[in-house]
Formats: structure tokens, C-alpha cells, sequence
């Protein structure tokens, strides 16, 4: 087939699916017979797209730029023209659609067809997904937006003109790496957050621990260990999201490592691991066995927004003290100091330590050994101070289930520790 047809056949295909999805959310949302923009106008455009972008290399530049501009025209004189009683008015978003398709089906004829499928299907996603994102914004509040805003401003800025080299003690103290490293674990802390905002009072217990596990383990712990006391029928399924937020907290930090040196992330990987294979057999058990109490919903616990600045100045300011008494731990005791200032880390904060023992690897000031045993420690220590919480509030089926997961989780960690080379 020649590549201009197959060129042809793609736009309209990708148009078509445009124009597929934005036919089904409007009939979704009441409106059965759409006219005017569904799947014909758009497949029409991702073939107009590519014959446009086809006379602009073969006739003359401006092909493409009044084939723009004639489109843009006549969407405008439909949406002006639109009343609401003939049928859906096509809006900004749908416009925005159609010239996007448009470009698709120029890129398709550039050859830059991964770009154009990208396009496309982005396009699409976003149409479907307007009454979701729409739900989801008017559960966000004032506080959240200015948080976001601020910290994403500040980043945007600042990071850029940081310096990026070393001060203060043995030089630990980067600036622009600190200041990457709070970047990165608000941004996973808020991913949790904002699924903990969205579930709501109604979100299911496996759920709750595994976005808890995201935003804050500890927090997890606290709630659920609370409510297991209001509800002592639940507490295996209280105790089931301890465990799997604890267990998520492991995974969350080997992506962390993983996203510092992909190197030592593999070689932690499997440590880690093996620690959450308590936590994961007793979610096994509890999915074949689980007792039969109805439906299992529970309070969203209270987690604080990640992303407010002043949480960022107390991460940045724990991580670089970290860094500095990693760094001399590292030179002064030969790794002893490291897994003592690992294990006190742990109790507060298991992402800074893991964090700063990732960086001190891939500059080659520890070794992955080293590393791999600090981080375990740590992980350790995170691990007991949790089930400290429990036991202390917990109601008893829960502390029970707490002690032996946990300790077994703990007694795992120190195993691996000594098997680490």
C-alpha cells in the first residue's frame, strides 16, 4: 500500500476514535442523536489534518495554516450559533479536540506517528474522563489548590537556580539534590493524598492500605489501630490495612531507590521483598478465609497535604541533617555509625534515610552492601516503632495479628541484614 493511503487510513482511523469517544460521553450525558462533531466531523478532520500538512510540503506553506484557520471559523460559528434546545453546544474542550485531531493527522503525514497516536489517544481519555475530573475537582479545597500551586511554583523556580554542588560537612550538603529529593516524595506522598481525598468516608479497608501505604503508613496505623477499638468485629480487616500500608510503604521506597540508581535499587529490591512476604501471605489468607462481617468500609484516615511548603522546609532540613551524619557516619566508624543513624532515622522518618543512603551509593562513598544494610535497618526500625502503635492502641485480635505479621516482617529484615554482601 502506498504511504500516503496508509498515511490516510491512520488519520481517519485516529480521528475516528476521537470522535468515537466524544459521541459516547455526549449521549452518556442525555444527548442521543450528535450531529455535530462525533465520529464523522472527527474523522473527517484527521484526514483533513493530513491532506493539509500533505498541499503544505507539496504546494505551498500556507496549506495548512488557512485549513486551520477556516476550521477554527466554522467551530466558532457553530458554537455560536448552537442553541441549547437543537443539542449539545460545542464547547471549548470539544473545539480544543478537533484541532488537536487536526494536528494528528499532520503528524501522521510528518511520519511522526507514535507523536500522533500520543495525541490522540490523550485527547480521548480526557473526553471521557470530563464528568470524573470534573466530580474530582469539587472535592478539592481551597487549602489544596494554594499548596499545590505554591509548592509547584517554588519548584518550578527554584530548583533550576539552586547550585548543584556540594557544602557544610564532608560536602553532604547539595542544594539542588536536596531540594530534587523533596520533589520527589511529595510528589509520591500527594499522589497518595489525592486518592485518599477522592475514596472518601465510603473507601473500601484493602484500599484504604494500599493509597495509605502512599500517603503515610503511620498514619494508616494510627486510624485503623484506632477504629479496630470502636469496631473489634473488624479488626482482621483493620489489621489487613496496617499490613498492606506497611507493606506498600517497602514497595514506595524501593521505587524511591530505584529512581536515585537503578544500580542498588535492584539490589535492594530483593530484600525488601522478601520483608513483605509476611505482610502479603496474611492478605492471602484474609482474601480465601476472610470472615464474614459485610461489607468492610471505614473512615478515611487524617493525612496532612504533602505538598504545603512548610512540610517541604522540615523534609529538606531532616534530609540534609541525614545526609551529613550518613556521610560521617560512612568515614569516621567504617558503616557501624551508619547503621545506628539508619535505625534512628527509621523510627521518625523511613524516607529521608533511604533517600540519603541512595544518593551516598551512587556517588560511590558506601557500598551497595552498606546501603542495602542501612536501608533494611531502617526499614526495620519503621517496621517496630508501627507495631508499637498498634499493640499500644489497637483492640486485641488486631494486636495479635499486628505482633506476629510485624515481628516476623522484623525478624525477616534481620535475617536478610546478616545475608547481605
Amino acid at each position: 500500500m502506498p504511504p500516503f493511503i496508509t498515511a490516510l487510513l491512520v488519520s481517519g482511523c485516529l480521528g475516528a476514535l476521537i470522535g468515537l469517544v466524544r459521541q459516547w460521553s455526549e449521549q452518556r450525558s442525555g444527548h442521543e442523536d450528535v450531529e455535530f462533531a462525533g465520529v464523522r466531523t472527527f474523522s473527517f478532520l484527521g484526514l483533513l489534518g493530513c491532506l493539509a500538512a500533505y498541499g503544505m510540503c507539496e504546494w505551498t506553506v500556507w496549506v495548512l495554516p488557512v485549513t486551520l484557520g477556516v476550521v477554527g471559523l466554522f467551530f466558532a460559528a457553530g458554537t455560536l450559533s448552537a442553541q441549547p434546545a437543537a443539542g449539545p453546544r460545542m464547547g471549548y474542550a470539544a473545539f480544543m479536540a478537533a484541532l488537536l485531531t487536526l494536528f494528528s493527522g499532520a503528524l501522521v503525514y510528518g511520519d511522526q506517528r507514535q507523536a500522533a497516536v500520543l495525541v490522540a489517544v490523550a485527547t480521548a481519555v480526557l473526553i471521557a474522563l470530563r464528568p470524573s475530573i470534573h466530580s474530582w475537582t469539587t472535592k478539592l479545597t481551597t487549602e489544596d489548590i494554594r499548596s499545590a500551586l505554591q509548592f509547584a511554583a517554588i519548584t518550578g523556580v527554584i530548583l533550576p537556580l539552586v547550585p548543584d554542588q556540594g557544602y557544610g560537612p564532608f560536602l553532604a550538603l547539595n542544594p539542588h539534590g536536596i531540594w530534587l529529593m523533596v520533589v520527589l516524595i511529595s510528589g509520591l506522598g500527594f499522589t497518595g493524598y489525592v486518592l485518599m481525598r477522592l475514596l472518601g468516608a465510603e473507601a473500601g479497608i484493602l484500599i484504604t492500605g494500599l493509597v495509605g501505604g502512599l500517603a503515610s503508613s503511620t498514619a494508616t496505623t494510627l486510624a485503623m489501630s484506632r477504629q479496630s477499638r470502636e469496631a473489634p468485629a473488624l479488626s482482621s480487616g483493620f489489621a489487613l490495612a496496617v499490613l498492606v500500608a506497611c507493606t506498600v510503604m517497602l514497595a514506595r521506597v524501593a521505587v524511591m531507590v530505584m529512581a536515585i540508581s537503578r544500580e542498588f535499587g535492584l539490589t535492594v529490591l530483593p530484600w525488601l521483598a522478601l520483608m513483605a512476604v509476611p505482610g502479603l501471605l496474611f492478605g492471602l489468607w484474609f482474601w480465601l478465609f476472610r470472615p464474614a462481617t459485610g461489607e468492610h468500609t471505614v473512615a478515611t484516615p487524617e493525612v496532612t497535604n504533602p505538598l504545603t511548603l512548610s512540610l517541604a522546609i522540615k523534609f529538606a532540613l531532616l534530609y540534609g541533617v541525614i545526609n551529613v551524619l550518613v556521610a560521617a557516619a560512612s568515614k569516621w566508624s567504617a558503616g557501624s555509625g551508619l547503621l545506628v543513624v539508619s535505625a534512628f532515622s527509621g523510627m521518625t522518618d523511613m524516607d529521608a534515610i533511604a533517600l540519603s543512603v541512595a544518593n551516598n551509593v551512587r556517588t560511590h562513598a558506601l557500598t551497595s552492601a552498606q546501603g542495602a544494610q542501612a536501608i533494611l535497618v531502617a526499614a526495620i526500625s519503621n517496621t517496630l516503632v508501627k507495631g508499637g502503635m498498634a499493640l499500644a492502641i489497637g483492640s486485641p485480635r488486631l494486636r495479635r495479628i499486628i505482633a506476629l505479621i510485624l515481628g516476623l516482617t522484623a525478624l525477616v529484615g534481620a535475617g536478610a541484614i546478616v545475608l547481605v554482601r
